[in-house]
């Protein structure tokens, strides 16, 4: 065999070299494709956990621990040895839902000092707006503190209305079902609506402000949270004021660091 000639050695090191890069190219290739699915992955874990920690949350009511002997976890007031939740059905001396005469109602509601104008649908939300109207006319709000406030991304509540402070509270009775719930599970900022447990009847006494656009899962049997109304003025001094300090322990969910109490709530 003839010796190599010095064209075909300069042609076989090309030749490596094309080889080399191509196996380095198909590495980085498969490389990228490992990462993406990984970072797929990642991204999807981390929407489940956000989807579960939303649901989680709201899937009681805001912050609504299950009730107690007598107190729904989300709404609820001074518990009552005498009333307990009825699944499926109101207990206790629930305010008639004429009340609401069907009507708008507009008024003030202090926090602290600040001087939020509320304006409440009597007609989308009669059982629950009579019931409101009810306990801010005989003064069951005065001095109650607002316990909890969430800051994380998509979830801006400020849940006041519990005179036990820790969400499980509220007046001697429940009452259902939900009323005016969004279609579309979203809540604008300014909105007002009632804290419940599971259940559809366990609405009292606790409601929460949404200070932020926040998009909240029907609970499991289907429902959200009945809206009562809105905030018409006041919602930018709440944000400034109480929310923007954050919660107490520095985290998204809990006791807001600016300690929050309902000095009034007026309505005619």
């Amino acid at each position: 065999m003839a010796p190599n000639t010095k064209q075909e050695r300069e042609a076989r090191g090309r030749a490596r070299a094309y080889q080399a890069r191509k196996a380095v190219n198909e590495h980085q290739v498969k490389r990228r494709v490992r990462d993406n699915i990984v970072a797929g992955s990642v991204l999807v874990v981390a929407l489940i956990v956000l989807v579960g920690a939303q649901m989680f949350y709201f899937g009681g009511g805001p912050g609504t621990p299950e009730p107690s002997a007598s107190a729904s976890a989300t709404p609820t007031a001074e518990p009552s040895d005498s009333v307990t939740p009825t699944p499926g059905a109101n207990a206790g001396d629930v305010p008639s839902s004429d009340l609401a005469e069907g009507r708008t109602w507009t008024g003030t509601l202090t926090l602290n000092d600040i001087a939020l104008g509320v304006s409440l649908d009597g007609a989308a939300a009669p059982q629950a707006v009579s019931s409101t109207i009810s306990l801010a006319g005989s003064g069951f709000y005065d001095d109650v503190t607002c316990h909890r406030l969430t800051t994380g991304e998509g979830f801006s509540v400020l849940q006041c209305g519990d005179p036990t402070g820790d969400g499980t509270g509220g007046p001697n009775y429940y009452y259902g079902p939900v009323e005016n719930a969004p279609a579309d599970n979203v809540y604008p900022a300014g909105t007002i609506a009632m804290a419940r447990s599971s259940d559809p009847y366990s609405m009292g006494s606790q409601f929460f402000i949404v200070y932020g656009d926040t998009e909240i899962p029907a609970g499991a049997d289907g429902s959200g949270y009945s809206v009562i109304g809105t905030v018409t003025s006041g919602l930018d001094q709440l944000v400034s004021q109480i929310a923007d300090a954050g919660v107490e322990d520095g985290s998204a969910d809990g006791a807001p660091v600016v300690p929050t109490t309902i000095t009034s709530f007026t309505v005619q």
